[in-house]
């Protein structure tokens, strides 16, 4: 049986106590949601203006370990600086890299079969993402294990697959975390409102019968 985020686990990291605040929010108010499901065009873009780029092990998966998925995916920029030296970060080798290098890093997670979340901290600019898996995420592996996700979670694209190119070969539906996508009597059905256009499908598919269009 895979870890899971329980309370003992969450304990163990050392600033917990700020994700412990809650508010009362009132009825018809429009909030604004983070994190965020990006493709990997759009992790590359916020890093054009970045001065200063770091890359440290992802905390999910070290704690985690449900998976064999790369560990270092993890990239930040400028402003979650103040971030990366708290506690809970000192154990994770964060280093300064170029934006090539972290470019690469973002190939690297596509190619594992990592989606990109954008994560926006203390305010609501984003300055930290992660390839992230739906085994290991704090985040992800909580609202899919409460199918949660399609409130919680935004993006801004989404796929589209031409079927009459689609081999219906499934590789598409093993690469998908948020089970859009299966194979029925050897058909393809795709389900458009659990996908978050995160390009994983697309980068494989064997046919290119995928691409991403905003939503």
């Amino acid at each position: 049986m895979e870890r899971d985020w329980d309370p003992e686990i969450l304990e163990q990291i050392k600033n917990f106590e700020r994700w412990h605040t809650a508010i009362t929010i009132p009825i018809n108010v429009d909030l604004k949601a983070s994190p965020k499901i990006i493709n990997i065009d759009q992790a590359a873009s916020y890093l054009d203006n970045a001065e200063n780029i770091y890359l440290s092990d992802c905390i999910c998966r070290t704690m985690m370990q449900n998976c064999e998925s790369p560990r270092r995916t993890c990239i930040a920029w400028d402003s979650a600086k103040p971030l990366l030296d708290t506690e809970v970060y000192k154990n994770q080798n964060t280093v300064e890299i170029t934006r090539e290098e972290a470019i690469e890093t973002l190939r690297m997670s596509n190619e594992a079969g990592l989606f990109h979340m954008a994560y926006a901290m203390w305010d609501d600019e984003v300055n930290r993402l992660c390839g992230c898996c739906s085994t290991c995420c704090a985040v992800f592996s909580a609202v899919l294990r409460h199918k949660m996700y399609p409130d919680l979670i935004t993006s801004d694209t989404i796929s589209v697959t031409d079927m009459e190119k689609c081999v219906n070969d499934g590789t598409c539906v093993e690469r998908c975390h948020f089970r859009a996508r299966e194979i029925t009597n050897g058909k393809l059905k795709v389900n458009d409102e659990l996908c978050y256009g995160c390009g994983l499908c697309v980068s494989t598919c064997p046919s290119e019968a995928i691409s991403l269009v905003e939503k």
